[in-house]
């Protein structure tokens, strides 16, 4: 009997439940763009209406800085397999973005999108421990999982861990108290007003994605932090200085969007 607000994406979680317990053959949200673009036109004018993208690929998208569609507003469609079409209310002839479980995968342009996420801190965690030592992960992990603190990206190896996290999180009072939890066991380094851009794909082979990604970003004089590629091979993530945020995507699109060679 209580009356809740369901806050951003309250009307497209409503709409995905709704068609899922319905059966429907698809569910349409429709906003003011046409569908899921490639990246922010904000950044890149050229950037083009995406045709069809996986939930995986749009979850993704949206927690690494698209705000089309909040992740958990798909869920219930998706769980379902009910598709989600995306459509433009001021351009109701555009076919929009179909979200599905599965999709085929052009050869010529296998990047989906890209997205980026501004002002996220990265923190560089050095193990002090003797190589070899056990623990030192779990440590690291549990203790910001104490503090009830989300990580977003992560490079690991035997003696060191990068990470980022959401802003502020080093500059606050917390930020004392898990030095100080660590301390035992390692040194912490933390660089401020750093960007994750995201490169979205559901190629199978991502040799080629990151090897044309790490040529035109080199053409273009971006210096990377960190890279990680994650276990679904659904994201490559890469860490830049929020300065050179912007310049980081649009080297990327060109690369993969507007590049006719």
């Amino acid at each position: 009997g209580h009356i809740a607000a369901l806050g951003r994406g309250g009307s497209d979680l409503t709409a995905s439940a709704i068609g899922a317990a319905i059966g429907a053959r698809e569910v349409q949200v429709w906003k003011d763009v046409n569908g899921i673009l490639s990246t922010d036109p904000r950044v890149c004018p050229k950037a083009v209406p995406v045709p069809e993208i996986t939930y995986g690929e749009a979850a993704e998208m949206s927690y690494f800085g698209a705000k089309v569609l909040h992740p958990v507003a798909m869920h219930p469609a998706m769980m379902r397999s009910v598709p989600v079409r995306v459509k433009n209310s001021y351009n109701p002839a555009h076919p929009g973005t179909v979200i599905t479980h599965e999709r085929v995968v052009d050869v010529e342009r296998p990047v989906t999108a890209i997205s980026i996420k501004r002002g996220v801190e990265l923190v560089k965690i050095m193990s002090t421990r003797m190589l070899g030592s056990y623990g030192f992960l779990a440590q690291v992990f549990a203790t910001f999982a104490k503090h009830k603190v989300s990580i977003d990206v992560i490079a690991t190896s035997e003696v060191s861990v990068a990470l980022t996290l959401d802003s502020n999180v080093f500059e606050s009072e917390l930020g004392g108290v898990i030095r100080e939890e660590l301390a035992s066991c390692a040194g912490i380094e933390v660089r401020e007003r750093m960007s994750i851009v995201s490169v979205l794909t559901s190629a199978t082979s991502s040799t080629r994605i990151m090897a044309e990604a790490m040529a035109a970003l080199d053409d273009a004089g971006v210096d990377l932090a960190m890279v990680s590629h994650g276990a679904s091979k659904i994201n490559m993530s890469l860490v830049v200085a929020d300065a050179a945020g912007d310049a980081t995507v649009r080297a990327l699109h060109v690369r993969f969007f507007e590049c006719e060679c």
